[in-house]
């Protein structure tokens, strides 16, 4: 997992020509299990000398996410703080309908919006499927890494590339708008065709 943070890290360097930084998320002053979580992330941080490295408690990244969520570009922690985190940073940007989530694994892992199956939209056309998009082309990240294959992570620059333009062309339900799950995903497909 912190492995994948960096090589992510490190990807979206290359593609905004700026430095990459990782923030490793944890309890440590709490956690005893937190503990061997900050040293096993600075093992791996030492192995990615052009990647920034941050230190942050999981109680105080919060306040720093409000004040100033761009100074952020990867962060990793472990299950519970990194679903709370998830959510919180979904709400920042304006909707958990934005927010990818991943749990990754040492050889599985799982991808899916960051507020799950959203049943309260089920079957009433106001779903925004924005993050389940976007967690498709962080499944490509993940498995262009698995099996060396930078086809796959050309396939997730483009969904990345549709969402971009698509936000910039719609408005979606949830923040005031009127368009809704058909509107959003032909604007989607659109710019995936290009």
């Amino acid at each position: 997992m912190v492995e994948f943070a960096f090589e992510l890290a490190g990807r979206r360097a290359k593609s905004k020509r700026r430095p990459g930084k990782v923030t490793c998320v944890d309890q440590a002053n709490l956690l005893a299990s937190m503990a061997l979580f900050r040293k096993v992330f600075s093992e791996v941080a030492a192995t990615y000398p052009e990647v920034e490295v941050e230190y942050a408690h999981g109680d105080a990244i919060a306040a720093k996410l409000v004040k100033a969520p761009w100074d952020f570009d990867v962060l990793v922690t472990e299950n519970a703080l990194g679903r709370l985190l998830a959510d919180f940073s979904a709400a920042l940007a304006g909707s958990q309908s934005l927010a990818p989530k991943a749990d990754i694994g040492d050889r599985y892992a799982i991808f899916q919006p960051a507020h799950g199956s959203a049943d309260d939209c089920a079957g009433k056309g106001r779903a925004n499927p924005v993050a389940q998009v976007l967690a498709a082309a962080l499944m490509l990240d993940w498995l262009a890494d698995q099996h060396a294959e930078p086809r796959l992570a050309h396939g997730a620059r483009i969904l990345e590339r549709a969402v971009d333009k698509t936000m910039t062309s719609i408005w979606p339900i949830e923040f005031g708008g009127e368009d809704g799950t058909a509107a959003i995903t032909r604007a989607l497909v659109a710019h995936i065709r290009g």
